[in-house]
């Protein structure tokens, strides 16, 4: 059994990005395509419908190309219990109150037992210093939460991807 991996809008918004003068976004993009080629074979690959409505916001262009690229991908309903855990961390301070789409990315993951959260969002998602206490209220919660992590962070060593 594959591990599973949860592909937040983040992720999706670079596989598809046009090229990018900024490093830091080149640099981002090219890793994430490189991480896309092989996660398939490697991962249960997952998302949400409110990575859908996400994916598919803003440049009518890039929204088919960013959905066209979940094709495939399992999505995943927000319950009751993904909604409860939200409100959990928003209301313990694990995330922002104004980032509550980011808080309910979190909680569909962490409900559905996913193993990895993959994302770019460093602001309240992939954040070192928000970390334990998102941990801390997925478990309160008897949830276990994913790994959050980066394209960069799950991918294969020892081949072309290096």
């Amino acid at each position: 059994m594959k591990p599973v991996a949860y592909i937040e809008t983040s992720v999706v918004s670079y596989l598809t990005a046009r090229p990018s003068r900024s490093t830091v976004a080149a640099a981002y993009r090219e890793i994430t395509r490189a991480w896309w080629r092989g996660a398939p074979g490697r991962f249960d690959l997952v998302a949400s419908a409110l990575v859908i409505s996400e994916a598919g916001a803003g440049d009518p262009v890039a929204a088919r190309s960013r959905l066209s690229a979940l094709d495939g991908v399992v999505i995943l309903d927000a319950t009751a219990e993904s909604e409860a855990l939200a409100r959990r961390l928003l209301e313990a301070g694990a995330v922002p109150r104004r980032a509550g789409d980011d808080a309910a990315h979190i909680a569909i993951a962490a409900v559905n037992n996913v193993d990895y959260l993959v994302t770019w969002n460093f602001r309240h998602i992939a954040n070192a210093a928000m970390r334990s206490r998102i941990e801390d209220v997925c478990r309160q919660a008897g949830y276990e939460p994913p790994v959050v992590c980066t394209p960069g962070e799950l991918r294969e060593y020892g081949g072309e991807d290096n």
